[in-house]
């Protein structure tokens, strides 16, 4: 009866322990080279380009990051804060890329009544999110990477507070210069 008892119970606490040894990231990892992207995506002060893809970037430091929705409370704040930013993002030649499943209609209404002054790339179906370990369907998770000029994985944050976030990865970029 003990041996039955232990058997039942042994599995159970595996499959339902929430012990951090035994949750699952998906997410690249420090170091690994920065999974390739080619998504659709809007910028106000690049109205002709509609496709943008990682080696855009090569040479420059990535700030890439992943929010669920356009027009939200936290998604609004997180890109504020990185718009509000952008100039000091600048000054160490790091560009600044959100994306989310919605569409190129949606960011452009956003950057527009939001002032938000850098690309917003769709991924509706997730493609990309997930290669960086930021699905949950059908939104991206709040997840950010920091991508070296040599398209690595230089810092990530998952699962981020957007209030003041901006300002920690801007922090982060100082150090690595």
């Amino acid at each position: 009866m003990r041996n039955l008892v232990i058997s039942i119970l042994i599995p159970f606490i595996i499959l339902f322990n929430c012990n951090s040894a035994f949750s699952f990231d998906f997410a690249p990892e420090i170091g690994d080279t920065a999974p390739y992207f080619q998504l659709e995506g809007f910028n106000k002060n690049i109205k002709t380009k509609t496709i943008w893809e990682l080696t855009d970037f090569q040479g420059k430091w990535l700030v890439m990051y992943f929010y669920p929705k356009d027009f939200t409370a936290g998604c609004t704040i997180e890109a504020k804060g990185f718009s509000d930013l952008k100039k000091d993002f600048s000054k160490y030649n790091a560009e600044i890329v959100g994306i989310s499943a919605d569409n190129q209609d949606s960011h452009e209404s956003f950057c527009s009544e939001k002032s938000i002054n850098y690309t917003l790339l769709s991924d509706p179906e997730g493609i990309i999110s997930d290669k960086y370990g930021s699905w949950i369907p059908p939104f991206s998770d709040r997840n950010t990477f920091l991508i070296s000029p040599d398209s690595k994985i230089s810092h990530r944050w998952i699962s981020v507070l957007p209030i003041n976030h901006a300002k920690e990865v801007l922090n982060v970029l100082k150090k690595k210069i």
